[in-house]
């Protein structure tokens, strides 16, 4: 029977996600990250040197929004600010040796919530699941 929930499901999971990744964080003794900024970390793991804009892109967030994450994780020495050589007027985001000490950690939990979201599920139940919250997120 149809409930209409979707919305509430999605809300107490995102809650539950953020919970875990803090729990976990704190268990590793990391202190000051926040689950908004894993997305700007994990994104520079796989590209270091990363625009403000690049990575507004890519975590679909609002460019203030990732302008403020960023400035926090300079101030907690995760990542720097470096001009590009070439243009001047373009600035990336670098790691620091600090926030690539972080990456196992940030591994670890990456699978843990893989485990946690997908543990139990058949590919095509997973795949299903993907396309679903796919379809929802494009509607918004």
């Amino acid at each position: 029977m149809l409930k209409n929930n979707a919305a509430a499901l999605i809300g107490t999971i995102r809650d539950s996600i953020n919970k875990l990744i803090v729990s976990e964080l704190e268990s590793h003794g990391v202190e000051g990250i926040v689950p908004s900024h894993g997305g700007i970390l994990m994104f520079l793991y796989q590209k270091d040197g990363l625009s403000i804009k690049e990575l507004t892109q890519k975590i679909s967030r609002q460019q203030p929004t990732v302008t403020v994450l960023v400035d926090k994780l300079v101030k907690l020495g995760y990542v720097e600010r470096k001009k590009e050589g070439e243009d001047s007027r373009v600035t990336l985001i670098y790691l620091t040796n600090k926030g690539k000490e972080l990456e196992p950690v940030f591994e670890v939990i990456s699978n843990k919530l893989k485990e946690t979201i997908y543990g139990g599920l058949k590919d095509e139940e997973k795949e299903q699941l993907e396309y679903l919250l796919e379809h929802v997120k494009n509607r918004l």
